[in-house]
């Protein structure tokens, strides 16, 4: 009677011949794919990673900008979007109007690492908006001074956005950029859109 083991241990894989694993030739084959691969994808790749931080920092600013307005209306004063254009920065803050003080409202966000606060190579502003494109004018701070490398869209106690003089404005935006695509808010669609929301495009 033969033995079944050692009949099953001389069997060979076809394919493979008698070598149990894979040849030098065959891994370098391997990897110099994976890189070709790579090289293809990585763009690709961060530049879909790059539009998702962009479109997220943008959403964000939009939701402190809806946060500022209703905390204009809670406290019948006004509140702002304050943003630093140099860190990256942008926070609401409400006026307390004794003592008279720009109170922080919540957390101070930062934008993502590849986004900034800029309209990059875009030299005009969108159709019926801006005349001059350009972020909203720099803050104040509570005793009317100009705070440097800032810029704020103000609201007063109706969800008006207002100039330094408490006119109603159409004009102040923000725009972010990640280098390749920028996007811009308007203190115009907040105050004329019913639903009081800002609309980026």
């Amino acid at each position: 009677m033969t033995d079944r083991r050692s009949h099953d241990a001389s069997v060979t894989n076809p394919l493979r011949g008698s070598s149990p694993g894979y040849s030098l030739v065959e891994l370098m084959a391997f990897m110099a794919v994976m890189v070709t691969l790579a090289a293809f994808i990585m763009p690709f790749t961060r530049s879909s990673l790059n539009a998702l931080s962009l479109s997220s920092d943008a959403r964000n600013l939009l939701s402190a900008a809806s946060l500022a307005k209703m905390r204009a209306a809670a406290s019948f004063s006004q509140a702002r979007v304050v943003v630093n254009t140099a860190n990256g920065t942008f926070h609401v803050e409400r006026f307390q109007k004794n003592p008279a003080a720009w109170i922080t409202e919540g957390n101070v966000r930062s934008l993502s690492p590849t986004v900034s606060f800029s309209f990059s190579s875009v030299t005009a502003a969108p159709p019926n908006t801006q005349p001059v494109i350009a972020q909203a004018p720099a803050c104040l701070d509570a005793a009317g001074a100009t705070m440097a490398g800032t810029a704020c869209i103000v609201f007063n106690s109706r969800g008006v956005p207002v100039d330094s003089t408490n006119a109603p404005t159409a004009g102040d935006a923000y725009y972010v950029a990640d280098g390749a695509v920028v996007r811009h808010c308007l203190a115009m669609a907040m105050r004329t859109r019913s639903s009081g929301s800002m609309k980026w495009s």
